[in-house]
């Protein structure tokens, strides 16, 4: 039987179920495959994916906005805590964090939520506008994400690149990831797992990997379909769970570099090594 928290986890409310809804439209079958499945067939669109707005995000979230985006909310029944509201490249439109949610546009008004990419067009090259705002808050949230709550496979040698990566026990495209560490390592990368159980079966999984004594060790025997056991523990899982369902992750693995850049889902090591500039 699955525990209160892991019910309240996976038990989302409207605004949630909406916009996680709209996300699993566009993933494919699979665990993997997370940020190319995001990318519209669109040729606009796809031209956009190497260019990528230089403009900084402001910091100076907009209360007015909040003030007004968190009523909306609240007048069609959504209970949500609008963390800010900060002005884009695009005039009157605004970025969005909300806790526990992905990252959405809104307007001044706070009365439309909008997902997805916005393409500035008019210069030389499209500029994907919205990519730098979600690589932004992703880098700020990893950031703060303490060492001592993710397992790490260090690099080998010299450290070229570090990585994120949302794991899951089950997920055959994790597995394979799992099976080029050494590889991954021998190329000068640094391998930061969090816990992304894709299902409430895997949830007690991940808390046994880590509440072992030796987690690497333990990660190791999930990788290849061991029993892993271990007394319970305060863990990180669910904290990981809440962080990556923020930053948007649909499946698994998903890798972010430490600019907050989301390079994909599995990649030979290395096509990795290239995705991430450690070659």
């Amino acid at each position: 039987m699955p525990s209160p928290i892991v019910k309240k986890t996976f038990a989302r409310n409207r605004l949630s179920r909406f916009m996680m809804g709209a996300l699993l439209v566009v993933m494919a079958a699979g665990c993997s495959n997370n940020s190319a499945d995001a990318i519209s067939n669109n040729s606009v669109v796809n031209n956009t994916k190497s260019n990528v707005s230089s403009t900084k995000l402001s910091t100076d979230s907009d209360a007015a906005v909040v003030k007004a985006l968190q009523a909306n909310l609240s007048a069609s029944g959504i209970e949500e805590n609008i963390v800010s509201a900060v002005p884009t490249d695009m005039d009157g439109i605004y970025w969005v964090t909300v806790e526990g949610l992905p990252s959405f546009f809104t307007d001044k008004s706070g009365k439309h939520i909008i997902q997805g990419q916005i393409i500035a067009v008019g210069a030389a090259e499209p500029v994907d506008i919205s990519a730098a705002l979600v690589a932004s808050t992703a880098q700020e949230a990893l950031k703060a994400v303490d060492k001592k709550d993710m397992i790490i496979y260090p690099a080998t040698g010299a450290t070229k690149s570090v990585i994120y990566a949302f794991t899951d026990a089950d997920c055959g495209y994790c597995r394979k990831l799992h099976e080029d560490m050494a590889d991954i390592n021998a190329r000068g990368i640094e391998v930061r797992y969090l816990a992304w159980p894709r299902s409430q079966e895997s949830v007690p999984k991940m808390e046994a990997v880590w509440c072992s004594q030796d987690r690497n060790a333990a990660m190791n025997q999930a990788k290849i379909g061991d029993n892993v056991q271990a007394p319970n523990c305060a863990n990180p899982v669910q904290e990981h769970m809440a962080l990556g369902a923020r930053l948007g992750v649909r499946g698994t693995p998903a890798i972010f570099t430490e600019t907050g850049q989301q390079v994909g889902g599995y990649l030979p090591a290395a096509e990795l090594a290239q995705a991430v500039g450690a070659e």
